[in-house]
């Protein structure tokens, strides 16, 4: 066959069918994929950032109470001896207010010789600073309280309590309802989240990422420390469909 045999043959009527509806078909699937491209990025790439909070008042459940105290003088034996008997004011303090020997500890003494730091006639009154920490660590909050209030009991006794004398109170039990924060933080996030998806007229799809955020323990106020307030704060992104 001659190569104008086979031009004319390509180029008759049926040929010329069967080409056009190759080219009809190739076109369609290329616009059918570029709508589902295009319509995949229309909705894939739309979410809404959302943060839900949820907080609860919780009770602390240990105390840890150091009272710092210090004695000063000239003659060694009787800044310990002067310091012997003020820790045992502060043990015996603690005690008749009901705590046991395991609640108290009593730090190891600091001794401080202050002229030898001195030079001169720079020196000053007292030579020896002697210097140590009572501290009540325990789980009767209530107990610790009522102490508290009566703690000008031991300057009455004579025992200066140094700086750094404010109880401290702890709340341990974080583990125990840190699910049931989360899962109300995640729940606030969504109703957020729904709300800014009807408004935009879209439906909220997946969750695309989340975060826990922060998780704070601070005092209700000043006037009650040993009252907590447990925050949690999550941070949650979600899909928007058409």
């Amino acid at each position: 066959m001659t190569e104008s045999h086979r031009y004319d043959r390509a180029r008759s009527p049926l040929g010329l069918m069967i080409a056009g509806a190759l080219v009809a078909v190739g076109l369609a699937l290329a616009g059918w994929f570029a709508a589902q491209g295009m319509e995949r990025l229309r909705t894939g790439d739309r979410f809404v950032v959302v943060k839900g909070s949820a907080e609860r008042e919780v009770a602390a459940d240990l105390v840890v109470w150091p009272l710092p105290h210090t004695v000063g003088g000239n003659d060694l034996t009787q800044v310990q001896q002067a310091l012997d008997t003020n820790t045992q004011t502060i043990r015996g303090f603690f005690e008749q207010a009901g705590f046991k020997g395991d609640e108290i500890v009593v730090s190891p003494p600091r001794l401080e010789d202050r002229f030898a730091y001195a030079y001169g006639d720079q020196r000053p009154p007292e030579r020896y600073r002697y210097s140590t920490t009572v501290t009540l660590r325990t789980g009767r909050v209530d107990e610790a309280l009522a102490a508290l209030r009566r703690s000008g009991e031991l300057v009455a006794r004579g025992v200066m309590i140094g700086e750094g004398s404010q109880p401290q109170f702890d709340y341990t039990q974080l583990n125990a309802i840190k699910p049931g924060l989360i899962a109300e933080a995640t729940s606030a996030a969504r109703t957020s989240a729904e709300q800014f998806a009807k408004d935009s007229g879209a439906r909220l799809g997946g969750i695309r990422n989340a975060n826990q955020g922060v998780v704070s323990i601070t005092d209700r106020d000043q006037g009650s420390p040993q009252v907590k307030t447990v925050r949690v704060v999550t941070t949650v992104e979600y899909f928007l469909r058409d």
